[in-house]
C-alpha cells in the first residue's frame, strides 16, 4: 500500500516549489536581474535548490540564466515577460500611443498585437467609439471589453503567461478570416529596413496581422532600434509607417527616410 503521509509530503514540497518558482519571477519582474546569493537569501533555501528553480523556469521560458543568477530582461533569442516590460519605458510608449491614436477614426476596425505599447493604445480609444478592436492581447480584451461603443473581437488560441496573449494555430486561422482597417504592431528589435522578435509563434501571429490590414504602422520606441532578435518580422518598407519618439538617433533617422520609410514622432500632430 502507498504511504498516505509519504504521497503528503511529496505534494507539499511540490507546492511549495512551485509557489517559490512564481515569486521568483514576480521577483524578477521587479528589479530586472538577481544573484544566486540575492534568491537564495530571500527564500530562505540553498544555492542549489535556486539553480534548480531556475532551470525550470528558464525552460518554461519565463527568465534567462545568466553567470551568477538570472534575469527577465531581453537578449537575441529571449524577450522579457509582458509584466516587465509593460515597466519598461511607461512614459515613452504612452506617448507613442496617443500619436498613434491620431490615425484612428470611428467606425473603423482595428488590430492591435501582443505588446504592451498597443496596450498603451488602449485608454486612447474609448473616445474614437464606435470602434471594432481585433486582439490577442489579453490586457487590451479586459481593459476594453464592455465599453459602450467598443466591440472586442478576442482572439482565441493557446494562452501564454508570459506573453499575456494568445498564439498557435487558432489565432492564425482567426486572423486569416478577418480584415481590419488599421493595425498597430510592435517589435522587440529592429533596424532601418527590418523588424525582430525572439519568438517563432509570437512572428508568426504578427506577420498574418500584417497580411489583415488595409493600413499597418510599427510602434516602437528608439530602444529598440539599439536592439537585435533572432528572427526576421517584416520589411519596414511593409509598414505604412513607423511611429516612435524623438529620441531615435539623427543615424536611425536618417538610415530609415533613405530607406522611403515614414517616421512619425510622439507629440507630433
Amino acid at each position: 500500500m502507498l504511504n498516505v503521509t509519504n504521497i503528503t509530503l511529496a505534494r507539499n514540497i511540490v507546492l511549495k516549489a512551485d509557489s517559490r518558482r512564481q515569486k521568483i519571477v514576480e521577483l524578477l519582474v521587479t528589479e530586472g536581474s538577481a544573484s544566486l546569493n540575492r534568491l537564495a537569501q530571500h527564500f530562505d533555501v540553498s544555492i542549489m535548490t535556486i539553480h534548480r528553480d531556475l532551470d525550470a523556469l528558464e525552460s518554461q521560458g519565463l527568465l534567462r540564466k545568466q553567470r551568477g543568477g538570472a534575469t527577465v530582461k531581453s537578449s537575441l533569442q529571449f524577450e522579457s515577460d509582458f509584466r516587465y516590460r509593460v515597466q519598461m519605458s511607461a512614459n515613452e510608449k504612452r506617448s507613442i500611443a496617443q500619436r498613434a491614436a491620431e490615425f484612428i477614426e470611428p467606425g473603423m476596425s482595428v488590430m492591435l498585437d501582443d505588446g504592451s505599447t498597443s496596450l498603451a493604445i488602449a485608454p486612447f480609444l474609448i473616445d474614437k467609439a464606435p470602434l471594432t478592436i481585433i486582439t490577442n492581447n489579453l490586457s487590451v480584451i479586459s481593459d476594453l471589453g464592455g465599453i459602450t461603443g467598443i466591440t472586442v473581437l478576442a482572439l482565441g488560441g493557446t494562452y501564454s503567461k508570459k506573453f499575456n496573449g494568445f498564439f498557435g494555430i487558432l489565432t492564425e486561422s482567426a486572423i486569416d478570416d478577418l480584415r481590419a482597417d488599421v493595425a498597430f504592431l510592435s517589435s522587440s528589435a529592429a533596424d532601418p529596413a527590418s523588424a525582430f522578435h525572439q519568438d517563432l509563434e509570437v512572428v508568426a501571429v504578427k506577420r498574418r496581422m500584417i497580411k489583415s490590414s488595409a493600413r499597418r504602422y510599427l510602434i516602437v520606441d528608439h530602444h529598440k532600434f539599439e536592439r537585435t532578435a533572432l528572427y526576421f518580422l517584416a520589411k519596414l518598407s511593409e509598414f505604412d509607417g513607423v511611429i516612435t519618439n524623438r529620441e531615435l538617433t539623427s543615424s536611425n533617422a536618417e538610415a530609415l527616410q533613405n530607406n522611403g520609410i515614414s517616421l512619425y514622432y510622439a507629440g507630433d500632430n
